[in-house]
């Protein structure tokens, strides 16, 4: 059995907020943003919550795939920005697309979750517990930035980015057909409190305290000596466990954080910025969205050809991290 993407979508909100826009709140730059991260402007979202935002990324992917949403037996959604402890943000998709025989839950791994989910959804095709199953990616970031601290407001957006996944009959080892060839997953829970975001601080009705939501905090240089070392070091252990070669990969989708983190990468892979595409520019850091909605763009704007070796690699809270090798 092999599992291929067989449709993607994506949605991003209507409203920019521009670098100026942002240094007329806080104190920073268009000049100060761009130099450092690569973000002229990102997304905010004026009403529209996280599940909405999934949903309509859903139904692009669905169109895509040509796949009615009844055919869906699984959804799994990625984020950590969900719109309510319960119900999941998967059942509130599905409920909203009609997607009546599916089953629904989320998956929390920050920035990594897409590639779980992607990982988890190859994992139930192969063992044959389903054979269609839609994957999501979506955060509704400005929820829990802190629009009064410069080193992290400025780096955010929201968006949401799905794909369709199937079952279909052939033999996995190929690596010459189409489909999910390969992942890599992995966790360094100790040092969880480099890039964190506490949900609820407790509450105590003896003495009146409310509780209150946190919003992100993250040291930024660690986040990027992290990020520099291992996703040049997940995607060598990808190609060398799948037995191919760096060369042989046509686009590295990556996940959308720092431009400069994007070029350190190519660097030490000694490969063409050119291969790594990038919509950091346009979107910031959608977290759990980014690697979907870019590989969206890249399916639509007709970038993906029949046989294309694709490495798909994040990074994010936890610490996490994690790729799939993909042949289009």
């Amino acid at each position: 059995m092999r599992t291929k993407i067989v449709g993607t979508g994506s949605y991003v909100p209507e409203h920019i907020a521009t670098n100026d826009d942002l240094a007329k709140i806080v104190d920073t730059s268009d000049e100060w943003i761009r130099t450092r991260t690569g973000i002229c402007e990102r997304r905010i979202s004026e009403g529209i919550g996280t599940s909405k935002m999934a949903s309509r990324a859903s139904r692009n992917a669905l169109e895509n795939a040509k796949i009615k949403a009844e055919e869906i037996q699984l959804i799994l959604l990625a984020t950590s920005t969900p719109d309510h402890h319960f119900p999941s943000g998967a059942c509130e998709v599905q409920a909203d697309i009609g997607a009546i025989h599916a089953a629904a839950y989320d998956i929390s791994a920050a920035c990594s979750g897409f590639l779980f989910a992607l990982n988890t959804a190859h994992s139930f095709i192969q063992s044959g517990c389903y054979e269609t199953i839609l994957v999501i990616g979506v955060d509704c970031m400005s929820k829990v930035v802190d629009w009064s601290d410069r080193g992290t407001c400025v780096l955010f957006g929201d968006g949401a980015g799905a794909v369709v996944m199937k079952g279909e009959t052939g033999t996995e080892a190929d690596t010459n057909a189409s489909g999910l060839l390969h992942m890599i997953m992995g966790s360094d829970g100790t040092k969880g409190s480099v890039l964190s975001c506490e949900a609820r601080t407790v509450g105590n009705f003896l003495t009146g305290t409310k509780p209150n939501f946190g919003t992100v905090a993250m040291d930024g240089q660690e986040v990027f000596k992290f990020a520099v070392k291992k996703m040049p070091e997940i995607i060598e252990q990808l190609m060398r466990e799948s037995e191919l070669t760096i060369e042989e990969v046509r686009y590295f989708v990556l996940h959308q954080a720092n431009y400069r983190i994007s070029e350190s990468i190519a660097k030490r892979l000694k490969v063409s910025m050119e291969q790594i595409p990038m919509n950091i520019d346009r979107y910031g850091n959608t977290s759990a969205g980014s690697v979907p909605i870019l590989l969206d763009e890249l399916n639509r704007q007709g970038r993906l050809k029949e046989g294309d070796l694709l490495a798909l690699a994040g990074f994010g809270a936890g610490l996490t991290w994690g790729a799939a090798l993909v042949r289009w």
